[in-house]
């Protein structure tokens, strides 16, 4: 068997061509494979609490230094909020410069408002509160209520401060510190062993797709799309391109050290699927635990950047297709708005959706019926949301550890050139032991 084939990245390709064929000459067959893709996600989200949890305790527990945790945090969200809202604002500008709505000359009493039924009360509960409301949330009714609703923000809250006992505490917090290092190493195995798992996945979620909208589907994409797979483009290539090389390492290298990861994300359109995986490619890249366990995590609620430039482009093409007159002061509107709603949507059924009609529904003057025109089109977009935000969490976390002097240069390079020992096929790294020397770009810093 070629080496290509024997790779996770060669089987998960070849699942993904499979797929396509499948769904295009056994239509009804490919439909039901869709438990397979659903499957694959419910495996990997089953871990994912478990895993950001050891991952931050381990990472706080062994930095020691708690000052360092705290401005890893405070420039993390820093870092979101500039680059956050250039993205919202990239979108505004192609949708105002491009107009790709106008001409369809759509009248909001014509849309079937029964197609938003289901995303109306979770737009609702989105918006209700404000800020307040937002940060109550965060604060899970109890810890095991937060494992068990899979909230990420609500496990990285209790795992910060679980961390940070046990540093405070010192010689008496070695034991249970270890006992969650050993966990650690128990999630990250079982992990690699559903890892394995991820071809059937890819081939179950792209064969549906595919038997469920036909082969035509995959390129009846119109203006819109079209417009915002170029935005997300010239982002990912533009903007993260740029702080990658102030970093002083480069984007394609780290997309090809990623290309397995990104290959399942464009199948199952979720980045949910991989966030294990990603942590620990990280880490191998040489970036410290702590700053991998804040950044990763925290970036899946508040950096969603190709999310943002959704959610721009997406309003404003609503109110061109409506024939609905906006100004500037309104442009301004939705992108202060889209500020608020685009946090913290993770983990909302529709999250799309559901955000974008949270956003109009603070601009009355923009028919929130309008949603109906994306619905159709909201699968392949949402291929370039997850790419495009899972990209934008990995560039964040290089870069924020290069700003805090939390990655070992030498080995990033290394690894992003392959000439690091691979791992074997299927296996995934696991944390080292707490209080193991973390790899740092300057010796001098601990």
């Amino acid at each position: 068997m070629p080496r290509f084939l024997r790779s996770l990245f060669g089987q998960v390709v070849l699942a993904l061509v499979a797929g396509v064929l499948l769904g295009f000459l056994m239509p009804e067959t490919a439909v039901k494979l869709k438990p397979l893709g659903d499957g694959f996600i419910k495996l990997v989200k089953m871990l994912i609490p478990v895993i950001v949890f050891c991952v931050v305790v381990h990472g706080i527990a062994g930095a020691g230094d708690l000052k360092r945790v705290g401005r890893v945090g405070i420039k993390s969200l820093i870092y979101f909020e500039v680059v956050t809202t250039i993205a919202l604002a990239l979108g505004l500008f192609l949708a105002f410069w491009f107009q790709p709505g106008v001409g369809m000359n759509v009248d909001p009493n014509t849309l079937d408002a029964k197609a938003m039924s289901a995303y109306a009360d979770n737009a609702s509960k989105l918006t209700g509160g404000g800020f307040t409301e937002f940060a109550m949330k965060l604060i899970p009714t109890t810890v095991v209520n937060a494992f068990a609703t899979g909230d990420v923000l609500q496990v990285l809250l209790f795992a910060i401060l679980f961390g940070c006992a046990l540093a405070l505490l010192g010689e008496r917090g070695k034991a249970v510190a270890g006992l969650i290092d050993d966990l650690a190493h128990v999630m990250f195995k079982i992990m690699g062993l559903i890892i394995k798992l991820a071809p059937l996945g890819v081939l179950g979620a792209i064969a549906f797709t595919v038997g469920q909208y036909g082969v035509g589907s995959l390129k009846q994409l119109g203006m819109l799309v079209v417009l915002f797979y170029g935005a997300v483009l010239v982002f990912v290539f533009g903007i993260l391109g740029l702080i990658m090389r102030v970093s002083g390492f480069s984007l394609l290298k780290l997309l090809k050290y990623l290309r397995e990861e990104l290959t399942v994300v464009l199948a199952t359109t979720s980045s949910d699927s991989v966030l294990p995986q990603i942590m620990a490619k990280l880490k191998r890249m040489g970036i410290r635990d702590s700053t991998v366990g804040l950044v990763i995590p925290t970036g899946y609620s508040f950096n969603l950047d190709a999310f943002s430039i959704y959610i721009t482009l997406a309003a404003v093409f609503i109110a061109q297709a409506t024939n609905t007159p906006i100004s500037m002061s309104d442009l301004l509107t939705i992108l202060a708005i889209s500020l608020v709603t685009s946090k913290g949507a993770h983990g909302v059924p529709g999250s799309a959706i559901v955000v974008l009609a949270a956003t109009l529904h603070a601009i009355p003057a923009i028919p929130a019926i309008g949603l109906v025109l994306v619905l159709s089109v909201d699968w392949f977009m949402g291929i370039a949301r997850a790419l495009g935000n899972l990209i934008g969490n990995c560039v964040a976390t290089v870069a924020i550890a290069a700003w805090e002097g939390d990655i070992d240069r030498q080995r990033a390079h290394a690894v992003l050139n392959g000439e690091a020992p691979a791992l074997p096929e299927g296996e995934i790294d696991e944390p080292a032991p707490v209080g193991a020397a973390p790899m740092v770009a300057n010796p001098a810093v601990r």
